[in-house]
């Protein structure tokens, strides 16, 4: 789809979104010139998250909208000329701070890197993009949260009200991050393959092409999240029925993987005892593992067959088949290896 962005001064930009053929929004693609593509260089890691946070296309068109205006403003900033007072303010608040919390400063003097270490002894860094009003304007904060990072200030205020406000959320996410991070350390986990500290899913291998995909809400994350299943039925039904049959058990007061190693009566397969080659397998129509960042999500529900597809693969193998037929958004056919009737739907639902 192409369509056009307009700034404030109205100056406009093209840009070309391809959906998947699963029209999963957080797995699209951007086009665009190099212009834009220059102006939001930095920016790419936001662009990302907000394209998997955003509940439709016409909400991520406003935030992109949001962002380039931003972009726009900074990259005109640097073609300002600084007063001799905001280098002086910057450097005097630089050594207030200490220079063994900054990582980075560029040559313009127009952006700078804090580095943090939390509570646990994880490593974060702040991203500052300074415009020439500093300090009567904030700088603007850009961080790796899943949750939005807001910067009270005040013109009186300094770059060490920043880092320490910095600090508190750092200390407010600390439960949502150990929760993670003992699933990460403690089982495999499929998706994301690299997970940045914003990302809320984890997709938890379970066994032989069964997995589940969990997304935690950052802000309580010793409650129950939203699970789903992925699998042949005659594998995951028996879980979400344990799921569903034990959800009342679940305690806050003990960590999230160990609720859900409760709940579905399970081990999850070990980092210590297995390889990741034991339960992934790959696609049965592009041998491969991953497609665009994806494991294989579907699997035949025939017990002797039970080989996985990327769900991309199989829909689009599906429609070429004379056989198949498709009803709205659902499209029925049969497997390539064991021609059992298969039922795909265009889109992933949470089951």
């Amino acid at each position: 789809m192409w369509t056009a962005l307009t700034g404030k001064k109205g100056r406009d930009f093209h840009i070309r979104i391809l959906l998947p053929v699963d029209l999963q929004l957080k797995n699209a693609r951007i086009e665009c010139s190099w212009r834009l593509k220059r102006i939001l260089h930095g920016y790419r890691h936001i662009l990302k998250q907000r394209l998997h946070s955003c509940p439709d296309l016409v909400s991520f068109m406003v935030e992109l909208k949001t962002v380039l205006e931003i972009a726009l403003k900074n990259t005109q900033d640097l073609h300002i000329p600084r007063p001799p007072e905001y280098y002086s303010c910057l450097v005097r608040d630089l050594e207030i701070l200490g220079w063994n919390r900054v990582a980075y400063v560029d040559t313009g003097l127009t952006t700078v890197k804090l580095k943090a270490e939390d509570s646990c002894g994880r490593q974060h860094l702040i991203t500052l993009k300074l415009n020439a009003k500093y300090p009567t304007e904030p700088p603007d904060c850009l961080v790796d949260f899943p949750v939005p990072f807001a910067v009270s200030w005040m013109p009186q205020n300094s770059l060490i009200d920043i880092y320490n406000q910095f600090l508190a959320a750092l200390e407010s996410l600390k439960e949502f991050w150990d929760a993670l991070d003992e699933i990460d350390g403690k089982t495999w986990v499929l998706e994301p393959e690299n997970p940045t500290r914003s990302a809320t899913t984890r997709r938890i291998a379970i066994g032989n092409n069964v997995s589940v995909n969990i997304e935690v809400d950052p802000r309580h994350p010793n409650m129950l999240p939203e699970c789903y299943f992925l699998g042949a039925d005659h594998e995951v039904n028996p879980l979400r029925t344990k799921l569903n049959n034990n959800m009342h058990l679940w305690d806050p007061e003990i960590s999230l993987l160990q609720n859900l190693r409760e709940l579905l009566e399970i081990d999850f397969p070990s980092r210590a005892v297995l390889e990741k080659s034991d339960f992934a397998k790959d696609c049965g129509i592009c041998y491969a593992y991953r497609l665009d960042g994806s494991t294989p999500d579907h699997v035949c529900d025939d017990p002797r067959c039970g080989q996985p597809f990327h769900h991309a693969c199989l829909y689009e193998w599906l429609q070429g088949l004379p056989t198949s037929r498709q009803s709205f958004n659902v499209i029925f056919g049969e497997c390539p290896y064991c021609n059992k009737p298969l039922t795909l739907k265009s889109s992933m639902k949470k089951l």
